[in-house]
């Protein structure tokens, strides 16, 4: 499901408009982003938690030349998912 098609699904279930659904979607990946690039994990009870970490600074290889790099530390997320999402998964 690509963001189109998660639109259109809010869209259906909410009972608003394409570009209502849009707008809350967008609203709430830059809530989601600002909470996460202030080191803040957000947790939706049931469904999981987001949580900002550090990768560290390590050495790569271009598989393409074989070179060695340096790939720079830099943030990233994890997510991990709530019991009742578990459990709806696993029914």
């Amino acid at each position: 499901m690509n963001k189109a098609d998660l639109v259109n699904k809010l869209a259906i279930k909410m009972h608003i408009t394409q570009t209502q659904s849009r707008e809350f979607l967008n609203t709430f990946q830059d809530v989601l982003t600002e909470a996460i690039k202030q080191d803040n994990p957000v947790m939706l009870q049931g469904f999981g938690s987001f949580t900002p970490w550090i990768q560290k600074e390590r050495e790569g290889r271009n598989p393409k030349t074989g070179i060695s790099c340096v790939i720079p530390p830099r943030t990233s997320v994890k997510f991990k998912p709530g019991k009742f999402l578990l459990r709806d998964l696993n029914a």
